[in-house]
């Protein structure tokens, strides 16, 4: 089966060897997103509802690129430094995502990539 590598820059680009998605079939992999602004490649400021916005902002433009929408994600996986926000992104996410929602994974982790305190990756399917 062919591989597509997505790549768009209305998300981050990527920081190592890696691609901000791949499209296998009509399964599409979106890379993991951190609060980094696309135009400037700089983590969010503020308070960590902008971080989350950030993140679902970016995942949406990947997933926009390779021809989806949110919607269109079967499985979404949360990495938290601090479990404590959990209550937040599942407030967030409510504004991002309608049901039926997406199977998902939420993990507290130690650290993650430019010291972020979330990164998220996903499983499209298209069609």
């Amino acid at each position: 089966m062919a591989r597509e590598i997505i790549a768009t820059p209305d998300a981050p680009r990527a920081i190592g060897p890696y691609s901000q998605a791949v499209k296998a079939g009509d399964t599409v992999y979106l890379s993991g997103q951190i609060p980094l602004v696309p135009e400037t490649m700089e983590m969010v400021e503020g308070p960590m509802e902008a971080q989350v916005r950030r993140v679902f902002d970016n995942l949406a433009a990947v997933a926009a690129a390779a021809g989806g929408g949110l919607a269109d994600i079967v499985k979404l996986n949360i990495y938290l430094t601090d479990l404590g926000h959990f209550a937040l992104v599942n407030e967030i996410m409510t504004e991002y995502f309608a049901e039926p929602y997406p199977a998902r994974a939420a993990i507290g982790v130690a650290s993650l990539p430019k010291g972020a305190p979330v990164e998220m990756d996903a499983v499209m399917v298209l069609g």
